[in-house]
């Protein structure tokens, strides 16, 4: 995910970009691809060269998050302390990494900076992304959303802000884990094209298609999504006998309830790396 933001902003020369990463040959090949922006093997290393950066963004293994966090926290105490009377812009910090809440991370830093928690999904890696939103505390001013915005537009078609962290969450229940939802109803639909005949091939290229098309239509219509689907649903047609089927089997209960799991344990993981 880190990759494809920064594959992103490569691309505007108003950007100045540096990252830190342990691994050697991750880090080669972060190097040879982008060769416009400056590589580290450490972060306290990346945090202590040159001026303190304007954004900086959060983008590892929870189980990792907190040393990261701790590093920055005493590099910023050190700078307050060396720079008093003069005035201070703090860097704003982006943070996508999941189970991490804001406060906790404000706890781990001890040092008042704006920070907003992102939860971005697998999509954004080909600039289709949904983007939940959060801005921590009110140190977090319209020019730090703005400044947000325009990051991740370079890889998200939709950004949505919330009030509460909470809402992260079920952002993460939703859109988070959301493709993976729609890759098993992709999989079953090929599933069930090819048991009755279609080659693989042609299975998978009509449901890519139809998935697509679908989306597409829901997003391009006046319409919601009920009177989209009764739409399509003629009187005793073969989509109502399929709908029926499904409506049955209590298809919005397992949904309903996958949703709410994946809610469930993204709080579950919250509470874990908070300690």
């Amino acid at each position: 995910m880190a990759e494809a933001i920064m594959g992103g902003l490569c691309q505007d020369p108003r950007y100045r970009l540096r990252f830190s990463e342990p691994s050697r040959e991750r880090r080669a090949y972060m190097t040879a691809k982008y060769s416009q922006v400056e590589a580290f093997s450490d972060t306290d290393t990346m945090l202590s060269t040159g001026a303190l950066a304007q954004v900086i963004l959060f983008a590892v293994k929870p189980q990792v998050m907190k040393p990261v966090v701790l590093e920055l926290g005493e590099l910023l105490k050190h700078k307050q302390e060396t720079q008093q009377g003069q005035q201070q812009q703090q860097p704003l910090l982006l943070s996508i990494v999941a189970g991490i809440r804001a406060i906790t991370i404000l706890d781990w830093l001890q040092v008042q900076v704006p920070l907003i928690r992102l939860m971005p999904n697998t999509p954004a890696l080909i600039g289709e992304g949904a983007i939940g939103c959060y801005a921590a505390d009110e140190s977090v001013g319209q020019s730090h959303r703005w400044l947000t915005e325009s990051i991740f537009k370079k890889v998200g078609k939709q950004m949505c802000w919330v009030d509460q962290e909470d809402l992260i969450d079920t952002v993460t229940g939703l859109s988070g884990s959301g493709p993976a939802y729609f890759f098993l109803i992709m999989e079953a639909l090929q599933n069930a094209a090819v048991a009755r005949g279609l080659s693989e091939q042609d299975a998978k290229a009509l449901t890519m298609q139809t998935c697509l098309g679908a989306a597409q239509m829901a997003i391009q219509s006046d319409d919601d999504l009920v009177t989209l689907r009764r739409k399509v649903t003629s009187p005793k047609g073969t989509t109502e006998a399929a709908v029926k089927v499904m409506e049955e089997l209590d298809i919005r209960k397992v949904i309903q309830d996958g949703v709410f799991a994946a809610i469930d344990r993204s709080k579950e993981l919250a509470d874990e790396f908070g300690n």
